[in-house]
């Protein structure tokens, strides 16, 4: 694991023959970021692994809150009594929600080097 960002010279690919049996390293980005915020990154063969496992388990909480939160935000829509401060509280915590999802749906092309799938939304 390591904290250099894309197009650094630590994440530059290393040459590898083209009859090599070894999978060219990729850099994945992480769910999660150092204490200062700097994100975290994952040197990797794609072949999956502990740290990579995580990162995928994390990733799908992330999404699953956000769709918690969407469903929340879609009840209290319909109920004309709810307070402002509750509207902003679930403002907050969807923004963060929002962020996730759009790190993750990010990464993920590059890092399974498949096109996004398009999901039917489960609310």
């Amino acid at each position: 694991m390591m904290n250099e960002p894309p197009g650094s010279e630590l994440s530059a690919p290393s040459e590898r023959p083209e009859h090599s049996d070894h999978p060219a390293p990729q850099m994945r980005l992480l769910p999660w970021s150092t204490p200062d915020d700097r994100p975290c990154f994952l040197i990797t063969d794609g072949e999956g692994g502990p740290v990579s496992d995580l990162a995928d388990s994390i990733e799908e909480m992330q999404l699953d809150i956000g769709e918690e939160l969407l469903r929340r935000a879609r009840a209290m829509h319909a109920d004309p009594k709810v307070p402002d401060r509750e509207f902003r509280y679930l403002s907050r915590r969807l923004a963060e929600a929002l962020g996730d999802a759009l790190r993750v749906a990010r990464n993920r092309p590059r890092q399974r080097g498949t096109a996004l799938r398009a999901a039917a939304p489960r609310h």
